[in-house]
């Protein structure tokens, strides 16, 4: 499956690492940057979540939320957040159910091998709970200023 700009965002609960179950539905009324990223603690998703952790307060201040989401387990995520002091919520998407959603679980070649892993990609769901902007095999250089960006040109 995967989804299209202007429809609404699919909508899903799992775990995140407050201890709650989580539900992008829980977020209707705000902007949402919705980021899936392959693996807490490798050097690529650790830049891009500390970007995200720097540009945290100028998101607030455009009334959206980061939310990222990754295949990990709620422990790992805890730890990353502890390590990195990462200022929002990661989700355990472990069944892949966000994923599959958004079509971003995907077959994946990395020296020769190939296996089952997210793409990385962010999403911009407006207030309304509408796709408006995607971004899919994201760069992780410039990327959080892009989003930051394109909220602010759009949905503000």
């Amino acid at each position: 499956m995967t989804v299209e700009i202007g429809q609404t965002a699919p909508d899903f609960k799992i775990p995140a690492n407050t201890g709650e179950t989580v539900s992008l539905s829980d977020y209707k009324g705000k902007n949402i940057v919705l980021y899936f990223y392959p693996k807490d603690m490798t050097p690529g998703c650790t830049t891009q979540a500390c970007d995200f952790r720097d540009h945290h307060e100028s998101f607030a201040d455009v009334d959206a939320v980061i939310l990222g989401v990754s295949p990990d387990p709620v422990d790992r995520h805890t730890k990353f957040i502890d390590k990195h002091g990462l200022p929002f919520i990661l989700l355990a998407d472990e069944n892949h159910e966000a994923a599959e959603a958004y079509g971003v679980w995907k077959l994946k070649k990395n020296f020769g091998k190939e296996y089952m892993g997210i793409e990385r990609s962010t999403f911009i769901i407006d207030k309304e709970g509408k796709i408006v902007k995607e971004w899919r095999k994201v760069r992780v250089k410039g990327h959080v200023e892009e989003a930051l960006s394109y909220i602010r040109e759009n949905l503000t």
